[in-house]
């Protein structure tokens, strides 16, 4: 009989999970909006986390890996990044290569720049940010302690939810961003769910691309916009197993339902991904099992018939960093020509897009390319690529397509923040994700090449 298998990707080895409180103080500065009328923050409206996943090959195992998802926008400077990642690093003895700092990108958290100490609320940020590092090393801590043998399996499935947000301006000529119903938008959901040895689900992950932008200008409540009620449901349908959310390549990608200050808009969007990772969860095998073919029954049809068989998933634990020379644009403006601009600026979302311009410039150098890097990880027998950028969904898209029988987490924002990856056609309209970025165009698929290639010698 022909021995014919059906299984979920897969880990084996020993898992670890923990949870910290980083809400930061009301009145903290929190002005992520240009168009915002108020620079700080007057109320929560649900708590931000730091959830750390663990994973050991064994318990005496000195080299895990480590994943953190913060509910955190985005990093203003490499310091303030590396000083967080750098003691998570140090607390475990582990080689940069093994951790991951991923955040969630909510545009409703607190400025995460001690740069911004001269704004209003600004005198609460370097506290804030030093309690961050301090529950990133006690949450990671804990997962160590806490790990316990178990599996990690992922399933793919859909969710409409994210949408095309590059819209033709009707009354200009120019690209602005906001929700486009006529182009298409990737839909791919990736769900993770770790169980110990007796089946219990202890973690799941969402892999899923779509920018928290569903609050906006409008709102002053620190919020992990639709994460937050993503996490609700499937904790409470998990026995409050921690639900770690991972941003996947969104930069072109937004709810249809966004920039509003209505914090029912969020909890709505995030209900509906919730919902469709449950989908998921509910269809995948049971924990560690996989499916034999076990031959036909004759009965009024010829019926295929399978049986549930161990799954003895692969303990493999590997970790890389792919670095890679990005150019740059020509004529970028120097820092000297910032602090010009920002000297004469007056409108509120002028200073702001230049004092982003100055953190940029500063990150990503004045040469003629700028290296940036993107972390492989191979989990069992399942991929995980981060990158520091806002990628456009196509390295995704590009890369599941071309290794079609590899499960494949993809996630932007983690361990640094820097800019936009645009598609190539894309430099020559007026666009913001265009004169955001400063990487000249193909820059993206430069980026998807070598990807490929780390994927292909891995």
């Amino acid at each position: 009989m022909p021995n014919l298998i059906y299984s979920h990707s897969g880990f084996s080895g020993h898992i670890g999970v923990a949870r910290r409180d980083i809400t930061p103080p009301i009145g903290i500065y929190n002005r992520n909006w240009g168009a915002a009328t108020s620079d700080i923050a007057t109320g929560i409206h649900r708590p931000l986390t730091c959830t750390a996943l663990v994973l050991k090959r064994e318990p005496s195992d000195a080299q895990a890996v480590v994943l953190i998802s913060l509910d955190l926008g985005w990093w203003r400077t490499h310091e303030d990044e590396w000083e967080c990642r750098s003691a998570v690093l140090n607390a475990l003895h582990l080689d940069e290569s093994r951790v991951l700092l991923h955040l969630t990108h909510t545009h409703a958290g607190p400025s995460i720049c001690r740069e911004d100490v001269d704004r209003e609320g600004g005198h609460f940020i370097a506290p804030y940010l030093n309690h961050l590092k301090a529950m990133c090393v006690e949450a990671t801590q804990e997962a160590v302690r806490t790990t316990q043998p178990g599996v990690l399996e992922w399933a793919y499935g859909k969710c409409d939810l994210a949408c095309n947000r590059d819209l033709q301006d009707p009354s200009a000529n120019r690209i602005v961003c906001g929700f486009n119903p006529d182009s298409p938008a990737d839909d791919t959901l990736l769900v993770g769910r770790a169980t110990n040895a007796d089946g219990k689900i202890i973690a799941t992950l969402v892999n899923y691309a779509m920018h928290p932008v569903t609050l906006a200008w409008k709102n002053t409540l620190i919020s992990p916009d639709f994460v937050g009620s993503v996490r609700d449901v499937v904790e409470a349908h998990t026995d409050g197993a921690a639900c770690l959310f991972l941003q996947g390549a969104s930069g072109e990608l937004a709810p249809k339902q966004e920039y509003t200050g209505d914090t029912s808009v969020a909890d709505k969007n995030g209900r509906a991904l919730g919902y469709a990772a449950m989908s998921v969860l509910e269809g995948m095998l049971p924990a560690n099992r996989h499916l034999d073919y076990a031959g036909v029954v004759e009965s009024g049809a010829p019926l295929a018939t399978w049986r549930t068989a161990s799954a003895g998933y692969p303990s493999t634990l590997e970790a890389q960093i792919t670095a890679i020379d990005v150019p740059l644009k020509t004529g970028l403006p120097t820092l000297a020509q910032i602090e010009h601009e920002l000297a004469t600026a007056t409108d509120g979302f002028m200073v702001e897009r230049w004092r982003r311009r100055r953190r940029l410039i500063r990150a990503v150098g004045d040469g003629v390319a700028s290296k940036q890097r993107v972390w492989l990880w191979r989990i069992g027998n399942t991929l995980l690529l981060a990158n520091s950028n806002e990628a456009y969904s196509r390295l995704q898209t590009d890369l599941r397509a071309r290794f079609p029988d590899q499960t494949l987490a993809v996630m932007n924002i983690t361990n640094g923040a820097y800019a936009y990856l645009p598609e190539a056609g894309m430099y020559d309209r007026d666009q913001y994700q265009v004169w955001q970025t400063p990487y000249a165009q193909g820059c993206l698929e430069m980026t998807i090449e070598a990807c490929a290639k780390a994927i292909s010698n891995s």
